[in-house]
């Protein structure tokens, strides 16, 4: 299969190790960039095309769709067919997509090629969780994913630096065009450096017809189903509560009497204290353990968001609150990534976690949008962040009442 053999042991080479991993961060990296292709260019393409705040909006949600579809559609095929085949094809997907965004003269055109774009992304994300899960060694498995997720904050990051250059000088186009050229370079290398997970040749070389067709029942088979329910809707509560607090930190901080430097500065302290989140937790995985980690995380960070208005008050006080709450929900984002993987045997490990992520996909989706909501109907920015915090409470309460049993022994 993939023009590989079995004769070596599971356990593969530690320079093997390092490098399929550096290559799953390096797409990681790319994949932030891609994402947030549109964010970092949507005031230049409304101005272009006078687009209204409704059809920016709905550009900026493509991708995410398209993430979602990608998590649940896409990662069947890394069940069936490979996780390397389906990380260069979804390389290979987002990099034309930037690239015919490039060329793109209409607004309908460029909304299909964003969701096109996140379809790829969504898809490289489960990718590289999966094949990095299977690849490093029991010792550094949970630092080996959650780099994952420090890599697509520094992709999200570096994405905005490099927008704002090309922005000002060669235009919004340019964006996407630099992204295609970066995206379709890493499959190239991915084409010559990538290599397939002996855990899932194993598996395959093994396993019958009727048993990798069943993959999506075996999720919701007894003893496993509680797993995948409590996963799913951890994943949705949390990025339910990540995208409100990235979307609207900035303007709350605003309406509270800051200035728009201000706002954008908390907003860059949420994303470096994300990095730095996720970093710890793979520190500590091993440790403390992944799932004990993600309910301490969750109950911090409910605790912390309901005092992030009191704190505001405060410009020193405020800016501290922004990175710490950055810090605790990446680094629960890093730790649930940890746990996904591990929840599920190999023959349903990327069709797992590509459900979870949907599921929080579309948490992410309706976040923005139930905030704004709610903020129409009077609701105070206070109310709204015990609204939140709430919700990584119940969070916290599904992954302590799940089962603790490791399904993959």
């Amino acid at each position: 299969m993939n023009g590989q053999t079995l004769s070596h042991p599971l356990t593969a080479p530690a320079t093997t190790q390092w490098r399929v991993i550096g290559l799953c961060m390096l797409f990681n990296v790319i994949d932030g960039m891609d994402a947030m292709a549109m964010a970092f260019t949507a005031h230049a393409v409304a101005a272009e095309w006078a687009l209204n705040a409704v059809q920016v909006g709905v550009l900026l949600s493509a991708s995410l769709v398209g993430m979602a579809c990608g998590s649940l559609c896409a990662a069947t095929l890394a069940d069936r067919h490979g996780r390397r085949p389906l990380l260069l094809w979804s390389l290979a997907l987002s990099g034309v997509s930037m690239l015919l965004s490039y060329w793109t003269q209409n607004y309908a055109t460029l909304l299909l090629l964003r969701a096109m774009t996140g379809l790829g992304v969504g898809a490289i994300l489960v990718g590289a969780n999966v094949l990095t899960y299977e690849y490093a060694s029991e010792r550094r498995r949970g630092l080996a994913v959650a780099l994952q997720s420090a890599a697509f904050a520094l992709g999200a990051t570096l994405g905005g630096l490099l927008a704002r250059a090309l922005n000002e000088g060669a235009g919004w186009r340019h964006v996407f065009l630099a992204g295609a050229g970066i995206t379709l370079l890493a499959a190239l290398a991915g084409l010559r450096g990538l290599r397939e997970s002996r855990e899932y040749l194993a598996f395959a070389a093994q396993a019958g017809a009727p048993l990798m067709r069943a993959r999506y029942r075996l999720l919701f088979a007894p003893g496993q189903w509680l797993q995948t329910v409590a996963l799913a809707a951890t994943f949705f509560l949390l990025m339910f509560s990540y995208y409100f607090v990235t979307s609207w930190t900035p303007v709350l901080l605003i309406r509270n009497g800051f200035s728009s430097e201000d706002g954008l500065g908390a907003g860059m302290l949420l994303n470096a204290g994300g990095m730095f989140g996720a970093v710890l937790v793979g520190l500590a995985t091993r440790r403390l353990g992944s799932r004990r980690l993600l309910v301490g995380l969750l109950l911090l960070d409910a605790l912390l968001m309901t005092l992030m208005m009191p704190a505001s008050h405060t410009l020193a006080l405020a800016l501290a609150a922004g990175f710490g709450t950055g810090l605790l929900l990446n680094g629960a984002i890093a730790a649930l990534y940890t746990l996904a993987p591990r929840s599920f045997v190999t023959a349903t490990r990327a069709s797992g976690v590509g459900l979870v992520l949907a599921i929080g996909r579309l948490g992410g989706i309706l976040s923005p949008s139930v905030a704004g909501l709610l903020l129409a109907e009077q609701w105070t920015p206070q109310q709204l962040l015990n609204l939140y915090a709430a919700s990584l409470l119940l969070a916290a309460l599904l992954v302590g009442c799940s089962d603790r049993r490791r399904s993959d022994t």
